[in-house]
């Protein structure tokens, strides 16, 4: 069982540490542990986001970040979490974890000479019980047995039931929920987001609150990837990272519009910006970085994009 300790708290102002008119005050840890977050210096907090998460922290409300893929759902709640030296626990929802995994499992151990079964709590009663922000990655590419498991979990102040042991698990007083989604539950309707399922409503209506990230403005964007790109800092780069992102915008209204069935997220201009630090031709980096995993037929409408930001043509396009 986990020793049910608290470690040292201190209230901090939202105005202060984030610069958000706000009058809030949150608790955070006067030490940094472990499993708290490393602070990216260069991370843009978007205001409305960041106060979301900051009143999950804060009241203990269970909190969903719904966007698209790129935006930086769950980075943004670890950089929160990091600044509150809170310690953060992100767990991926994909095929690969079972309900097992979540609850725990019997194992066997050899025990003064003898084989002994045993009881390895998982995931969440080993959560449950410390000062920690637990964080459901895609949340809504879930299998139907694990959400049910975490259903639970979403009553306020509900306590965690473990069958195996008869017992009832009182969550520590710090102990925080997040999640993640691309689809609030909807399904992959997009065709983005194979894999994710219609989540259950009643579920869906037990998230205190659910906040929206979306893609940034462009003047945005282009300060994130220059804060990612120092060596690009001056007026050549300045001029090369808008055009990038006004490609990335193009892809993004095309997509809306159903003129291609992709787009690309600020992650890809980022990994656009590397990459041409490797290949030096902004053409070749763009095909390795996004071009390569489009749809043939619709290389010509990105070419088109590409000749409208940079004017110039893609070279050997279908290479």
């Amino acid at each position: 069982m986990v020793e049910n300790t608290t470690p040292p708290t201190i209230q901090v102002s939202v105005r202060e540490m984030f610069g958000i008119d706000s009058d809030l005050w949150v608790p955070a840890f006067a030490e940094k542990s472990d499993l708290v977050p490393s602070i990216d210096s260069t991370y843009q907090f978007d205001p409305e986001v960041t106060l979301a998460i900051l009143a999950g922290f804060a009241f203990n409300r269970r909190t969903l970040i719904q966007g698209m893929h790129g935006t930086g759902k769950s980075s943004h709640i670890e950089q929160v979490a990091a600044k509150l030296n809170w310690p953060c626990l992100r767990i991926n929802l994909d095929g690969h974890l079972s309900r097992m995994d979540l609850i725990g499992k019997d194992t066997i151990s050899i025990k003064e000479g003898l084989q002994v079964t045993e009881f390895k709590p998982g995931i969440l009663p080993s959560s449950l019980q410390r000062p920690i922000a637990l964080v459901f990655d895609e949340y809504d590419a879930g299998k139907p047995d694990v959400m049910f498991v975490i259903q639970q979990l979403l009553e306020q102040n509900g306590k965690y039931t473990s069958l195996e042991h008869n017992t009832a698990i009182t969550p520590h007083p710090l102990f925080r929920m997040f999640a993640t989604c691309n689809t609030v539950g909807l399904g992959n309707i997009s065709g983005l987001y194979s894999g994710t399922q219609i989540l259950n409503q009643s579920q869906l209506d037990r998230w205190n609150i659910i906040a929206n990230l979306n893609y940034l403005s462009p003047n945005h964007e282009t300060k994130i990837i220059l804060a990612k790109a120092p060596h690009l800092d001056n007026e050549h780069g300045h001029l090369l990272i808008e055009k990038m992102v006004a490609m990335a915008t193009l892809t993004r209204q095309g997509f809306a519009n159903g003129d291609i069935s992709t787009l690309m997220s600020p992650r890809t201009v980022i990994t656009w910006v590397e990459n041409l630090t490797f290949f030096k031709n902004i053409d070749t980096a763009f095909k390795y970085s996004f071009l390569n995993r489009c749809e043939e037929m619709e290389k010509p409408i990105l070419s088109e994009y590409f000749l409208r930001c940079f004017d110039q043509e893609i070279e050997d396009i279908n290479d």
